[in-house]
């Protein structure tokens, strides 16, 4: 099928396939695949808003055993640096996040071998019954970690977070759902079947998660197609996605040095094509944390139509040696000069009222 026929077909509201996806992604123009991405994005969200979250990224421990080759914050047990916050420094992150006009906090942390999931849960407890905050927290592989230690389901374990006070999932811990680049980047985590078999079991069980794709350390431009497509099924079959976020490794202070940054155009081309084939993912969120508040931007013209979180705090990516912050103000500027009107969101894309 010629590109013409390809475009012809997504303007159409089409599905494309795995091989029509791939010639997109060689062989289109660069400013026309972002126009296609654009108007996929219109037809999605006709109006001109751009929505975003305000929350606060709060890693309750960067102890882990995991050993992932691209990650620059765990330490190892027994390491200098390694931490595990009480649940009184969590709580006060809170209401800093809360003060500052936060709804939602994202919690994430290393594989810790010594925690056990009643841990786990009398932290959500303690956060629900001193914060009105929705809590965002723990990716599939902490969830199959957990199980694996506690030796039950990982629906079992989803279960008695969920009752503890988990509110939802976030889509951390992907990377590239392809077991032939896990089993070299991570392969002390859980295979992509997992990965995506935990959060449909969410999703059955009625709390909504996001997905993401960490992509340009080993894997392919082929196999980053792949993992979109692994979404899309997984969607087809549960719905439960509500947010699709691709952002970029970043090598510094890792394991993998010798990966080069990606450049602005690889991003905003694999940010286009998860726009066309992520038909059934309302959403697509930029990544000004790895990418820079003006890729960001043009971002929105390339299909995203959410600006993500104003990260009042982030780690992670931080450790690697990048490190943009950007206000709530900020945020809004950025938008209204990209030519949409923001708007502040909660975690399932419910709009806000506008503080002034």
């Amino acid at each position: 099928m010629s590109l013409e026929n390809i475009f012809e077909k997504v303007l159409a509201g089409e599905r494309i396939g795995f091989d029509e996806a791939d010639a997109l992604y060689k062989d289109a123009g660069f400013h026309e695949l972002g126009w296609l991405a654009h108007q996929v994005r219109l037809r999605k969200h006709p109006e001109p808003i751009v929505t975003y979250v305000s929350d606060r990224n709060i890693n309750y421990s960067n102890i882990c055993v995991c050993g992932c080759k691209f990650c620059a914050f765990y330490r190892a047990p027994d390491q200098e640096g390694g931490y595990v916050h009480t649940f009184e420094e969590i709580g006060q992150k809170i209401q800093e996040t809360l003060d500052l006009g936060g709804t939602q906090i994202l919690m994430q942390g290393g594989h810790h071998p010594d925690l056990p999931l009643t841990w786990y849960e009398e932290m959500l407890r303690y956060i629900k019954a001193n914060y009105k905050v929705h809590v965002h927290a723990f990716s599939p592989p902490e969830i199959v970690f957990f199980s694996e230690l506690e030796g039950i389901g990982t629906t079992e374990v989803i279960e008695r977070l969920h009752k503890a006070g988990l509110d939802s999932i976030p889509g951390g811990g992907a990377e590239i759902l392809v077991d032939e680049v896990r089993s070299q980047v991570s392969p002390r985590k859980c295979p992509a079947g997992q990965w995506l078999g935990v959060m449909e079991e969410a999703h059955q069980l009625g709390l909504r998660t996001t997905a993401t794709m960490m992509f340009g350390h080993l894997e392919t431009p082929e196999q980053r197609l792949q993992h979109l497509f692994n979404v899309r099924e997984s969607q087809d079959r549960t719905g439960g996605f509500t947010a699709f976020i691709p952002w970029t490794f970043q090598p510094d202070h890792t394991a993998l040095p010798h990966c080069r940054k990606l450049t602005s155009v690889e991003y905003l081309r694999t940010l286009a094509l998860s726009r066309i084939v992520l038909d059934n993912v309302d959403n697509i969120q930029v990544s000004w944390v790895t990418m820079g508040p003006g890729i960001a931007q043009l971002g929105l013209h390339f299909g995203g139509n959410d600006f993500g979180s104003t990260m009042i705090e982030e780690n992670v990516v931080k450790a690697a040696g990048v490190a943009f912050r950007l206000s709530r103000e900020e945020i809004h500027r950025l938008v209204e000069d990209a030519g949409f009107t923001p708007r502040q969101r909660t975690m399932d894309y419910t709009l806000l009222e506008n503080r002034q």
